[in-house]
């Protein structure tokens, strides 16, 4: 009897050993059940992550290339329009008008003299024939406005004649001298005023060299 006790006592000891290591063993699978858990998440979260940056970096890779493509087709306008518009100039015309692109801009000046007498701000007929030309290519081209910005050279106005009496500066002259060719392009070749605007710079950004009576001609 007391044989069989004793092993009977051996025994219940082993199994609550065994018990307490697959109670310990429970433990160990259910933290490392989570921490895989855990992993799969942040995982998950990463490729997320990951497929959203993707996809940013797409879009952002898209609207380059709609920028490149409107740069280029801007510039390719400008172009066509500087080349229509020089070809339709004669020479002497051409001593007169400087066209040119410049920062996506189509830049076309004429010199003041071709416009206006000194200190005057009606528009000779002289220039009648350069600014139908180029009227023709601001209604050819639909999709551009247009601003005049009329300048002056240095030279103090003179208040002496009725038509300048209430011109007080060469402020005044330049924005009369602008909306002067506005009205002329509306006026004579139908341009539509919605496109056009005018602006006066006065004597503070002068074409030319004011230091000689050839640059305030062209002012």
């Amino acid at each position: 009897y007391q044989a069989t006790k004793e092993k009977l006592a051996a025994t219940e000891a082993s199994l609550a050993a065994a018990q307490e290591q697959l109670a310990t063993a429970k433990s160990d699978y259910a933290k490392l059940q989570n921490s895989l858990d855990k992993s799969l998440n942040n995982a998950s979260q990463n490729n997320v992550s990951i497929e959203k940056l993707v996809d940013q970096i797409n879009e952002s890779n898209q609207y380059i290339r709609h920028l490149v493509e409107v740069k280029s087709k801007s510039d390719s306008l400008n172009m066509v329009l500087t080349n229509n518009l020089t070809r339709s100039l004669s020479k002497e015309e051409m001593k007169e008008v400087d066209v040119q692109v410049l920062k996506g801009v189509v830049y076309i000046s004429l010199a003041d003299n071709m416009l206006y007498q000194s200190g005057s701000y009606e528009v000779n007929s002289r220039a009648q024939e350069t600014l139908s030309k180029i009227a023709k290519i601001i209604t050819d081209y639909k999709d551009y406005d247009v601003l005049v910005e009329g300048n002056t050279d240095n030279v103090p106005v003179s208040t002496t004649s009725a038509k300048m009496k209430n011109i007080r500066n060469n402020w005044d002259l330049s924005a009369l001298r602008a909306a002067s060719v506005v009205q002329y392009l509306q006026d004579h070749f139908g341009v539509n005023p919605k496109r056009l605007t005018a602006g006066g710079r006065g004597e503070y950004n002068p074409v030319t060299t004011n230091d000689t009576e050839v640059g305030k001609q062209r002012n």
